[in-house]
């Protein structure tokens, strides 16, 4: 039978961590890709891999999700 309760030890990879922990202290793309050095587009890829391994259709969502999850802090 499928637990719903079942979470993954490590849902988000590390990099895809830290572009969210950036966003949420309000960067855009651009400001996250020069401190991560990485390309906006990496930096999007991130953001849209993200989402779709949580389900959800946007960034916001996303950042709740992950707050909920205590996987992300404010």
């Amino acid at each position: 039978m499928k637990d719903n309760k079942y979470k993954p030890k490590q849902l988000l990879t590390k990099r895809e961590k830290e572009v969210f922990e950036l966003l949420v202290q309000d960067k855009t793309t651009k400001e996250i890709a020069q401190e991560l050095f990485i390309s906006e587009k990496t930096v999007r890829n991130h953001i849209s891999n993200s989402m779709q391994k949580l389900g959800v259709k946007g960034r916001s969502q996303a950042v709740v999700e992950l707050l909920r999850m205590g996987e992300l802090q404010l």
